[in-house]
């Protein structure tokens, strides 16, 4: 059964007076359904994926739609659930602990809402305190705790009541690099143990690549894409999907039907033609930079393109190179055992099967380009 289902969800903000007053349409008419599993939102800034997840919690009203939340309708035509009422746990952005309150405080808020005895809320508040490894710390000051102890007190407090679903705002966006990816893994780890359905919300694409099993692409307020991290990665059926996720390198291109070579600006380039993208003339051709092999001498295959390499960084697991092939710049990701100079003479090489081609629509602009 659908533990979340969010149909034609629409959300319009209103801002300025009288004659100033202007509409932004925040959410177009965003449908997707939840059955199992961490379920995130990514998008850039702004695209909407925190006004979906407050109008699942019940903190934003829609203007038009339907959400269900365990088979239950807590949104739709002449209904609006109470928060309260409808089986969610949310963590915000900001943890949003009272400072004010001891940890055993916040944890027990929504217990003690709910009308629980004083056993019941001493019981349940160990139970998830033990669960985010914070036992011990209930007297404990919330002005006291470190931002990876405040991130694991809000998650507590949105897990104390055994919600159905959890609904997760950006929670790890406060912790320094180190900090996140362990709190990332451990999150991971202990939403699997729990098996409670999460919505994610991140714009942070390697955080929703790990920690996802199904990731939906949000851009301007309407869901691009939905599909696994690997599809969502690896073969993006959106031009947009494959330049907001991960870094590539952009070609233009054009292409006769069927004859899975694209003429650009770097030469031909061979592909494995995609199921229903053989058959147009203007393209866009997506590169990934750890898909552009490197070395130093001819082996003859296809899509190898002589080239100088230009500059070069060390990145610790592997040597970002960018290679100058005639006009175009390309970047490529290759081993730290390779070790290249700048001014050396390489060749590079592009997989056929890496190649990403879309159709390049009359009113698209190309955001991101081969010279970063």
């Amino acid at each position: 059964m659908e533990k979340v289902a969010v149909r034609e969800l629409v959300k319009v903000y209103k801002h300025g007076f009288r004659r100033q007053r202007r509409e932004v349409l925040a959410l177009d008419r965003v449908t997707f359904t939840v059955k199992e599993g961490i379920f995130t939102l990514l998008g850039p800034t702004g695209c909407g994926k925190t006004t979906v997840l407050r109008c699942i919690a019940g903190l934003e009203t829609p203007d038009a739609g339907e959400i269900i939340v365990d088979g239950k309708v807590v949104f739709g035509e002449g209904v609006n659930i109470h928060p309260e009422d409808r089986g969610v746990g949310m963590v915000f952005q900001s943890y949003a602990i009272w400072p004010h309150m001891t940890v055993f405080e916040n944890v027990a808020f929504p217990l003690q809402a709910r009308g629980y005895s004083k056993d019941e809320i001493a019981r349940l508040v160990k139970n998830a305190l033990e669960l985010v490894d914070l036992r011990g710390f209930e007297e404990r000051s919330s002005t006291t705790l470190s931002g990876g102890q405040q991130q694991r007190v809000a998650l507590a407090r949105a897990l104390v009541h055994s919600p159905s679903v959890l609904l997760l705002d950006e929670p790890l966006s406060n912790l320094d690099a180190k900090l996140r990816y362990g709190m990332r893994m451990e999150l991971k780890r202990l939403l699997k143990e729990l098996k409670i359905t999460t919505i994610f919300v991140t714009h942070d694409q390697v955080e929703a690549l790990a920690i996802s099993d199904c990731i939906a692409v949000m851009n301007a307020g309407k869901i691009v894409e939905v599909g696994s991290p690997y599809e969502i990665y690896t073969k993006p059926r959106k031009p947009f999907t494959a330049e907001f996720v991960g870094s590539v390198n952009v070609l233009r291109g054009k292409i006769s039907a069927g004859t899975g070579v694209v003429e650009t600006e770097l030469g031909p380039i061979e592909y494995s033609i995609q199921e229903g993208f053989d058959d147009y003339g203007e393209v866009v051709v997506y590169i990934r930079p750890e898909d552009v092999e490197l070395y130093g001498t001819i082996k003859g295959l296809s899509n190898e393109f002589q080239g100088v390499a230009e500059t070069t960084a060390f990145m610790g697991h592997f040597t970002e190179v960018y290679v100058r092939v005639g006009n175009q710049r390309i970047r490529s990701w290759t081993m730290v055992s390779r070790n290249v100079r700048p001014g050396e003479k390489i060749y590079l090489r592009i997989d056929p099967e890496k190649v990403l081609v879309f159709p390049l629509k009359n009113d698209q602009t190309i955001k991101y380009s081969s010279v970063f």
